[in-house]
């Protein structure tokens, strides 16, 4: 263990840590081994390795300080005595918010089905937006446990394997983080095709010690020569994983057409000497025709720069050798991982590339995360757009833009800015004139045409790919129809004022209007109008509301209910039924959530009309005045309506079932909105907000849930 430690605190060196950071990572070193002292792993190993081991992953991509410490720390609070407050007051609130969002994602587990899969999608990428670190420790995590995962049962092993192909490593592919992508593979692979894993390693030209040994023969002799011409340069090789052999052979390739089963790749210090040395490769080994490839002139991706050539090596075996600088390096292996490393030095192009990639997960998460609750519909869209294949284009300046396969001159105008996403008025794609559905190919070189007089079409939503293009189009329409209400409801109040010959400029003095706002609990006067114009209140009971002193709110509001006929009308718009009124305002109560079906009683509020409560609302207990009889209009057909409940679930189990709980919703057609853990002398409960169609239903899925042995009593 001291001999890994002192490794670390190497990288740490070579990483240009300060001192300050460095004591910090020793002190969480001897922490987190006296928050694990006597506790093993299931393959007997010490448990101190696993947070030690993850550490010297993260160091190695360059991470920051704070991502080092908080690898160390982040098991002492499951397997060991401490707490988020301790993490806060020894070693800082940032440490402290990565192991509580790491914390989170770790307690949802996936198991082999689709709505599993994409609530685990929804927290690992919520995650990511609000800390990429987070998704780093969750991968250098996933890897260490993989390797080390002989000790976990055979179906164990296949379900940590299932989770990382199927969400973990997609995420790294975005990210860039192919250091940690390319392990993630081989060791997934591994656990859940063993036949053919087996079966290609033993298909390659020589065993893989013998290849390993011509390669290193081969980085000897490219070593000697590239000294003989004073270069600097770092110098690695590898033979390709079993994983990314499967692929190409899945895709149709023969073993005689891959060349780079061997490969060896040089860092170097200038990119003229990427050019140097490739010529110098070529006058030591024969090319291979046409496999010299420039992604340094033109970038293979939004990040990607290298030099590619296939040459035959020393025992006549193709050879992959790719050259690139050092800060290429950093961008193609450590993705997103490589912004700290460069954060006080002159290069801004791994920051500015990485930062476009993080705003474009968090754009699209948080659009997605305000229009759909359900999560398969979730995890459907964020996999169409993020973790799909992706095309890359340019601006006129030549600036790399990376968009969703199938996206339009929209989704990139609305990528560079909203101003110019609002104004676009055409597009040219290769200087050519497209209609602005044109969908984007790989290279195109587009030039969006703006005028300042233009705004959104509503059309546009019918074709744009991007989720942040089509939030933008919503909020620019909400924006309008907000101003065309306030407009309206100042209309509508000056129209009755003038109608009952009241001055207008004596009516809305400042002291009248804070007396509405106050009256109506809303934050300004143009939330009055706002509400006027979408015809919450009419201006009729706006301007009672002012001259009326006798009577409050709630006294106007009764004399609607009680002077109203109580003889019923057939078409009633409101989902409950106000003592045979029509267009009075109705909520339901937060505190109790009513649904369809439920006992239920009416309360006459002040500026917020009547709140409906279930019967039973601990709220309404000995209450007796301002009471209104109400009931459920059963003609009110709405498709799909659905209302929110909030359950309590007690248990009797240690472990987080939250995926058993999900199933029996999912198979009731019931949406979970959220769920919250709470640790009850170390018994699991939860709360749980879902959305139903009425009571019967949520009665059925309550019947559900006290089906599961380790679900004591649920209550609402």
């Amino acid at each position: 263990m001291n001999e890994r430690f002192n490794e670390l605190l190497q990288i740490c060196e070579d990483n240009r840590y300060t001192s300050k950071e460095i004591e910090l990572i020793k002190k969480a070193y001897k922490f987190a081994s006296l928050e694990h002292e006597g506790m093993l792993r299931k393959n007997k190993d010490p448990y101190i390795t696993h947070p030690l081991e993850v550490a010297i992953i993260v160091a190695n991509l360059n991470t920051d300080a704070a991502t080092v410490v908080a690898a160390l720390v982040h098991e002492t609070i499951d397997h060991g005595s401490s707490n988020y407050e301790t993490i806060e007051e020894l070693f800082g609130e940032d440490v402290k918010n990565i192991v509580v969002s790491l914390a989170k994602v770790n307690h949802l587990h996936l198991t082999d089905d689709s709505e599993s899969s994409a609530l685990y999608l929804r927290k690992v990428l919520v995650a990511l937006s609000e800390d990429v670190r987070v998704i780093i420790l969750k991968l250098a995590g996933r890897v260490h446990n993989l390797r080390t995962a002989e000790g976990l049962s055979k179906e164990k092993q296949k379900q940590k394997a299932l989770e990382t192909w199927n969400v973990l490593i997609p995420i790294a592919h975005r990210l860039g983080i192919n250091q940690l992508k390319s392990e993630l593979e081989d060791l997934s692979f591994k656990f859940l095709k063993p036949e053919i894993y087996v079966d290609i390693e033993n298909e390659l030209p020589a065993p893989r010690e013998e290849l390993e040994e011509d390669l290193n023969l081969m980085m000897e002799e490219i070593t000697d020569v590239l000294r003989d011409h004073n270069l600097k340069f770092e110098i690695k090789g590898r033979v390709k994983s079993v994983s990314s052999l499967h692929n190409k052979l899945s895709n149709g390739k023969k073993w005689s057409d891959i060349y780079d089963i061997l490969g060896i790749r040089i860092i170097c210090e200038e990119e003229s000497d990427c050019y140097l040395i490739i010529g110098i490769i070529h006058s030591l080994y024969r090319p291979i025709p046409r496999r010299f490839k420039d992604y340094i002139a033109m970038p293979k991706g939004n990040s990607y720069q290298s030099l590619h050539t296939g040459v035959f090596g020393s025992n006549g075996y193709p050879v992959e050798v790719q050259v690139r600088t050092k800060e290429m390096n950093e961008i193609a292996e450590h993705g997103v991982a490589s912004h700290w490393s460069y954060k006080e030095k002159n290069s801004k192009n791994i920051q500015s590339v990485m930062e476009q990639k993080l705003q474009m997960f968090r754009n699209t998460i948080e659009a997605n995360s305000d229009e759909v609750s359900d999560d398969q519909t979730f995890a459907n869209n964020i996999e169409e757009e993020l973790l799909s294949s992706s095309i890359y284009v340019f601006t006129p300046k030549g600036d790399v833009v990376e968009l969703p396969q199938g996206s339009t001159p929209i989704d990139f105008a609305y990528r560079i800015h909203s101003r110019v996403g609002d104004t676009t008025v055409g597009a040219l794609v290769n200087d050519q004139m497209v209609p602005l559905d044109y969908a984007l190919n790989d290279n195109d070189i587009i030039k969006i045409m703006t005028d300042k007089n233009s705004s959104p079409n509503k059309d546009w939503l019918n074709f744009v790919k991007t989720s942040a293009a089509k939030a933008k189009i919503k909020s620019f329409f909400s924006k309008q129809d907000k101003e065309e209400y306030v407009a309206r409801g100042k209309e509508l109040l000056e129209r009755e004022l003038r109608r009952q010959k009241i001055s207008i400029t004596n009516a809305l003095t400042d002291e009248h209007q804070e007396k509405l706002i106050k009256d109506l609990k809303l934050n300004n006067f143009e939330e009055v109008l706002l509400n006027i114009g979408s015809l919450r209140y009419t201006p009729v009971y706006i301007v009672n509301l002012l001259f009326e002193d006798k009577k409050n709110v709630q006294d106007l509001l009764v004399d609607k209910i009680m002077n109203t006929s109580s003889v019923p009308k057939i078409n009633y718009k409101n989902d409950v039924i106000v003592s045979g009124c029509d267009n009075i305002l109705v909520n339901l109560a937060s505190c109790c959530k009513p649904v369809m079906g439920d006992d239920i009683i009416g309360y006459i509020t002040k500026g917020h009309g009547v709140t409906v409560h279930r019967s039973d609302c601990q709220n309404m207990k000995g209450i007796t005045e301002r009471l209104v009889q109400v009931i459920w209009n059963e003609n009110n057909e709405v498709d799909d309506k659905r209302y929110v409940s909030k359950l309590v679930i007690e248990t009797n189990t240690h472990e987080p079932k939250v995926l058993d709980i999900v199933t029996k919703a999912t198979l009731r057609n019931i949406t979970v909105s959220s769920m919250n853990e709470l640790n009850h002398n170390g018994v699991i409960n939860f709360n749980l907000l879902v959305k139903v169609q009425n009571r019967r239903d949520l009665d059925l899925f309550v019947d559900e849930l006290l089906t599961l042995p380790f679900i004591v009593a649920v209550r609402r």
